[in-house]
């Protein structure tokens, strides 16, 4: 056998990816080596593994996609021999599959990441940001250890571990004469522009507290990134809700924006840890718990403002 570990990898993050240069991005490699290491296994499996189409990018031939699987297994074995030898040694080390939530993964994940592999450097932590039902989906599929998210919808089979609770605000523009106050009500904002974040179970979170309050918002725009709503907010398109507070005092155009407390009693959002219930946990994943447990708290969150200090803020989002 003349392939490695490292080819096959590489493979796969062009598989996946379909791209060479998004998989480049992706997991940090030059183009070169990665394409190189494609050519390489073709060359020693006797067999062409994609389809490369200039304005298309890759695609598996029907040897790519059976390879593909094959390979996956083959580096989740070898991943497991690291797993075994730290459950038989006081060594903690390996690869450990991390999900994020999309929406607080650009505060959360890289500070969560780096301490904990500074804490146990035999360590590599590779992360997946995606939205909360694809995260639980490759949860169930053994495709991540454990992952970062929102108690909202939680199935039966899975174990929640709550580490934070973020009530919700409101996000206006600093300009907005609604930026003096101090907090203000869903009834208040009723005949107020809402921009809604339209992604699945945060959309069906917000739309509820309305519903509790006996208010209909006036939706002008649903949109599924944040980023997108902050700088909508900034120009005085209309107001937002949101749980996730970023130190970042303003929207990526410049623009500030200002957060008020949203009077009355709401559900908060909690953040915490999910992993498939009824696994036997490895001593790596056990040790990732405990340290989010150590690092996240209602006083501190990562890239975030505090989320006990629920006062008037400027930038929270």
């Amino acid at each position: 056998m003349r392939f490695t570990l490292r080819q096959l990898e590489y493979f796969i993050a062009a598989a996946e990816a379909g791209s060479i240069t998004l998989a480049s991005d992706r997991i940090r490699v030059s183009q070169p080596s990665i394409s190189t290491a494609i050519s390489q296994l073709e060359i020693e499996l006797n067999t062409q593994l994609f389809l490369r189409r200039h304005a298309q990018g890759l695609s598996l031939t029907p040897a790519g996609q059976k390879l593909l699987l094959q390979a996956k297994a083959v580096i989740e074995q070898a991943q497991n021999l690291y797993t075994a030898a730290s459950e038989a040694t006081d060594q903690i080390r390996g690869t450990l599959s991390l999900g994020c939530l999309l929406t607080f993964a650009p505060m959360l994940l890289p500070e969560v990441s780096q301490s904990f592999k500074a804490a146990y450097p035999g360590v590599t932590v590779r992360p997946t940001v995606a939205d909360h039902r694809t995260l639980l989906t490759r949860l169930e599929r053994a495709e991540l250890d454990i992952a970062l998210s929102y108690d909202l919808s939680v199935p039966e089979g899975f174990e929640f571990t709550p580490l934070a609770e973020l009530p919700p605000y409101v996000q206006v523009a600093e300009t907005d004469p609604l930026a003096e106050r101090s907090a203000i009500s869903l009834a208040e904002l009723q005949e107020h522009e809402f921009i809604l974040l339209d992604l699945p179970l945060s959309r069906d979170y917000f739309l509820a507290l309305f519903a509790a309050a006996g208010v209909s918002p006036n939706i002008v725009a649903q949109i599924q990134h944040q980023e997108v709503i902050r700088t909508m907010v900034a120009s005085r398109y209309g107001y937002t809700l949101a749980n996730v507070r970023p130190k970042n005092k303003a929207a990526l155009d410049g623009r500030r924006l200002v957060s008020l407390r949203l009077s009355g009693e709401h559900r908060p959002m909690r953040i915490g840890l999910i992993r498939v219930g009824q696994q036997v946990s490895t001593r790596m994943v056990r040790a990732f718990e405990e340290h989010c447990s150590n690092l996240i708290s209602d006083s501190y969150v990562p890239g975030m403002e505090a989320p006990i200090l629920n006062l008037r803020r400027t930038g929270q989002a």
